[in-house]
């Protein structure tokens, strides 16, 4: 075979690379090399030109900033983004790419100071924190070395090529090397030296490296700090210092360096994430770390920190933003995470490599549970039954662990990391096992995590992804069948931890169901929770040639393989909006828990933290009355230690309140708020909410009240009457032949026409295997094989292309009654539904009757009737489910209340249009604005959901982007009986059975009036 590229080999990289060591704040001088450089891109890995050469002329060359990725600048010049997920973008070779290999070649002149420190300086060295991919690196026309491994660090030693002055240094970046087999992490493929570049003066008397180990006694309360320093003898001797524990240790030799007891100390956890400030002071260097005291242990099957389990509310989070992509910005990092403390985010995977290394101090700082996971993913080889894998390749031993190595020296001395992570979907094999191996001799104290050791042949603990209900019920019980193992293996999985490294896949409208999961979180201790995938969608930034601005997901830049928008699955969208899921996540995961029982005015506050007291909580109650707050108050609770409960009497405001409510529908609501600001939100800060319908049962005394339920139909009825070609109903026009409403008083109105469809979701296309829990077979194909999506079920049964027929147009007596069938072409199924329109003379009632014929064998979007209503509708108001969007599966978060918002901000950007908007157990809705409007409200037992955009289902479900979106003629109202519910099915569980809509008889009825214009 003849000999490999440097780009093509299976080498960690050559030349001057130094071992890695951990990232310290130094007083050692530094020359950060930021800015702009001259750039040039070749369509090939060897351009044929000497551009390292100090004399070579680079002044027709372009700038452009470093960090960057040169495919987000040039508006196109320099090539452009590309995702995919699994595949490569690239033939499968390994460890050879296409000749086509776009190479950029960067070339920074900067100026090193003439004496002092940088003269003194007994070496010097370049770092470069993150190039994707592969890198050569030239200073003053001297070759340096090869550096490989995208997100990691590396250092080279340019001592000897450096000068007083100026001086001329050259990277050539590849987009596509060996690395990249390496590197295929479900995301944008994004060339260019895209972090940090730094040049580092090192005396002769400095510190290489530092690691204090701060471990903390939880049945003591002592604190340890075991050091490991490398420095030469010059540095000695070695102080290290922690002012506020009232430590100076001083070591005269390296071989005196050990352990230094420090007394009493508060510990580190991601709750109370306490630092103290150590300072280690050579002869020639002083360095500053934070220190978190906490120790890592799992005893048996339990993950303890501080003697304490945990369990990960955690999401995972890659590195992306909208315009600069992977290049870091810490304010708006620190921004990033401050959103995740808000919604009760308690932990960080770094999928699927070290994040920048500002992230962790954040992590420190704020306080996350941190798994950092190695620069490794290879799921490309699964399209050919990982053959070749290089996991499993012993030519790529050296490279794979090169990576873990740079991962865990880098971050060793961060608190926040409690377990290391080899990689992510790269099969399984011997490079894996050799990594662990590794780590653990290292590292005894951090736990090892891999998902793809399925049998826990070389990790700590048991990670899945996506596990169905039953599947991590069978872990979390003591016997049964576990997924992909025998029985042997079943009990070493059930004798360690179980974490779902991801779960609920939050890809557009979604995801639903977390609280199943959480339910069994809470019932099995083996179950340490999990990890959302993921926390942020990928869009990227850019414009159509019109000039629209939108964000740009797989195939907007005409890649001829990709993915689609497959990375738009976050619970952030791209232009850092919170998703409703997000804010459903944080219901369900809140850290405490609120209840009162109305029978005997108790109310109970359960922590479920680990390790803070509720201290910096306050708690408060409030009595709405058809959905306007009437009262409110605070409930003196005590404090409340981790894992504990209180319970106290309401206080006697609260059923005074309530007893004076009068009629109508009463609910109270109890929430817990950040007594005092903190760095991540205000005073006030929600941080759990819980409500009680005490409409029928108001605290301790009073009487039972009756239900705040409206009559059925009109209190008396006005005899519908012929005017030629329509009938009126009251205030109502129906047409006399096709029985569609056409007015209603001043207002015009289209409709009500039944419904099935809604625009897909990106769930509802999703062909993840169903995962119907306890559900017959029939219905499942198979349980575990792949099945056509909801959203092809649907479009093949016509659903999107509803017909309707009117078989009759009557009065009977005081009603009007429309009587049609509903189907699609092509299918014999449908739908009988009939419509009765009845008026007191000021509302319209319409009553709805749906009864599907024989032979439905899908469930269906949604049932209810559509009104088309004029386009100078502005805003809705409704007493409901709010403020956000709910669904069956997705309502944690959902309070009953009064709220209002513009029409045009009811539905979420999602960046592909779907079903969206819908606010559940609507009492009434009013839309206004210019024209005439509508009030509607929920009449007798039934409460319809709403849905108000100036899109059909049909219209959005056609648009792949919002922009694309045909121009609005108006605004449509859905008053939805029922919905689907939503699940994760782009990836994970698909909806659950008692959330599932199948096909039934409903019956339910609607009041409509009109509204004068604003």
């Amino acid at each position: 075979m003849t000999d490999l590229a440097y780009y093509e080999d299976f080498t960690p990289g050559a030349g001057g690379r130094t071992a890695p060591r951990a990232r310290l704040c130094t007083d050692a001088p530094a020359l950060d090399l930021s800015g702009r450089w001259r750039f040039r891109l070749w369509p090939t890995a060897e351009p044929g030109e000497e551009t390292w050469r100090e004399d070579y002329d680079d002044d027709a060359w372009d700038e452009l900033p470093v960090p960057s990725h040169w495919v987000l600048h040039g508006d196109g010049a320099y090539g452009r983004p590309w995702y995919t997920n699994v595949r490569y973008p690239f033939p499968v070779d390994p460890p050879r790419v296409p000749t086509a290999n776009p190479t950029g070649d960067h070339r920074r002149r900067f100026t090193v100071p003439a004496g002092g420190a940088w003269a003194d300086a007994d070496r010097v060295l370049l770092r470069f924190d993150g190039v994707e991919s592969t890198y050569r690196v030239w200073l003053n026309g001297t070759e340096i070395g090869v550096g490989k491994g995208s997100r990691l660090v590396q250092e080279f030693d340019v001592t000897g090529a450096l000068r007083s002055g100026e001086n001329l240094l050259v990277v050539r970046v590849h987009q596509w090397s060996s690395a990249s087999y390496l590197e295929d992490q479900d995301q944008w493929w994004l060339p260019g030296i895209f972090r940090e570049v730094t040049l580092l003066a090192r005396p002769a008397a400095r510190l290489d490296d530092v690691w204090l180990r701060a471990e903390y006694d939880h049945t003591t309360g002592a604190g340890r700090v075991e050091a490991e320093i490398d420095a030469p003898a010059a540095a000695y001797p070695v102080v290290l210092s922690i002012p506020e524990l009232g430590v100076e240790q001083r070591w005269e030799r390296a071989e005196d360096v050990g352990a230094v007891d420090v007394g009493t100390v508060r510990p580190w956890s991601a709750e109370t994430p306490r630092r103290y400030e150590a300072v280690v002071t050579a002869t020639g260097e002083r360095v500053r770390l934070h220190l978190g005291f906490r120790t890592v242990r799992i005893e048996g099957d339990r993950f303890l920190v501080n003697g304490r389990p945990v369990t990960f509310h955690g999401v995972n989070r890659h590195e992306i933003q909208a315009d600069r992509g992977r290049v870091f910005d810490a304010e708006h990092a620190r921004a990033d995470l401050a959103l995740m403390k808000r919604h009760n985010v308690n932990a960080i995977r770094t999928s699927h490599y070290p994040p920048h290394p500002g992230v962790l101090d954040l992590a420190d700082e704020l306080g996350f549970w941190v798994v950092d996971e190695c620069d490794l993913e290879t799921h490309g080889f699964e399209q050919a039954g990982w053959r070749d894998n290089p996991s499993d390749d012993p030519r790529w031993e050296q490279a794979c662990l090169d990576r873990i190595r740079r991962t865990v020296e880098r971050d060793k001395n961060h608190p926040s990391v409690v377990m290391w992570s080899l990689g992510n979907e790269a099969g399984t094999g011997r490079n894996l096992a050799l990594m662990s191996a590794w780590v653990h001799r290292r590292d005894p104290d951090r736990p090892v995590h891999y998902e793809g050791d399925r049998t826990g042949d070389y990790t700590d603990v048991y990670s899945r992804m996506y596990p169905t209900l039953q599947e991590c019920a069978a872990v979390g019980e003591e016997s049964g069948p576990v997924r992909a193992a025998g029985p042997a293996q079943a009990a070493r999985i059930r004798s360690r931890p179980f974490v779902l490294c991801e779960y609920v896949h939050a890809m557009g409208n979604g995801p639903g169901a977390i609280s199943d999961y959480e339910e069994l979180f809470d019932r099995y201790p083996r179950l340490h929770g999990g990890f959302v995938w993921e926390w942020r969608d990928h869009g990227l930034r850019t414009r159509t040639p019109e000039g629209t601005e939108y964000f740009a997901y797989g195939g907007d830049f005409g890649e001829p393989v990709h993915d689609g928008n497959f990375v738009m699955d976050g619970l952030v969208l791209s232009d850092d909006t919170p998703s409703p899921g997000l804010a459903e996540f944080a219901a369900v995961v809140a850290p405490v828990r609120l209840d009162l029982d109305p029978a005997t005015g108790r109310i109970t506050l359960s922590s479920r933290r680990h390790s803070a007291d509720t201290a910096d909580l306050r708690v408060a109650w409030s009595v709405q009355v058809d959905g306007a707050v009437t009262a409110d108050g605070r409930v003196p609770v005590p404090v409340v230690a981790p894992g504990r409960r209180a319970e106290v009497d309401a206080p006697p405001a609260l059923p005074a309140a309530l007893r004076e409510a009068g009629g109508g529908e009463v609910s109270v609501t109890l929430t817990a708020e950040l007594a005092e600001a903190t760095a991540w939100a205000p005073a006030g800060h929600r941080v759990a909410a819980h409500q009680v319908d005490c409409t029928a049962a108001p605290l301790r005394g009073g009487g039972p009240r009756p239900p705040a339920v409206r009559p059925p139909g009109p209190a008396r009825s006005v005899r519908p009457a012929r005017e030629g070609d329509v009938i009126a109903v009251g205030p109502a026009r129906v047409d006399a032949v096709t029985g569609h409403l056409l007015r209603l008083g001043e207002l015009e109105v289209s409709g009500a026409f039944p419904e099935l469809w809604r625009a897909p979701t990106d769930n509802d296309r999703g062909t993840a295997p169903h995962a119907y829990e306890e559900a017959d077979p029939a219905l499942t194909d198979g349980a575990g094989t792949d099945a056509p999506s909801s959203a092809q079920r649907w479009r093949e049964r016509g659903l999107d292309r509803l017909l309707h027929r009117t078989e009759s147009v009557r009065i009977d007596g005081h009603r009007l009654v429309v009587r049609s069938r509903t189907g699609a072409a092509g299918t014999s199924l449908g739908v009988d539904v009939t419509v009765a329109y009845t008026s007191d003379g000021d509302e319209v009632f319409v009553h709805v009757d749906a009864v599907p014929t024989p032979g439905w064998d899908c469930t269906w979007p949604r049932l209810g009737i559509r009104l088309d209503l004029p386009g100078g509708l502005r805003r809705a108001e409704w007493f409901g489910t709010g403020p956000q969007e709910s669904y069956p599966d997705s309502r944690r978060a959902a309070l009953v209340g009064t709220y209002g918002a513009p029409i045009d901000e009811l539905a979420v950007a999602y960046s592909r249009p779907q079903e969206s908007g819908h606010r559940s157990q609507t009492r009434w809705v009013r839309l206004t604005g210019a024209a005439p409007g509508l009030a509607a409200r929920s009449v007798g037992e039934s409460r319809v959901g709403f849905t108000a955009s100036r899109h059909t289902a049909q219209e959005l479900a056609a648009a792949a982007h919002a922009h694309e979106l045909p121009e609005s003629t108006g605004v449509h109202l859905y008053l939805d009986a029922a919905q689907h519910g939503l699940g994760s099915r782009a990836c994970g569980l698909d909806v659950l059975p008692r959330h599932a809509l199948w096909p039934a008889t409903r019956s339910f009825a609607v009041a409509l009036k009109a509204l004068p214009a604003d």
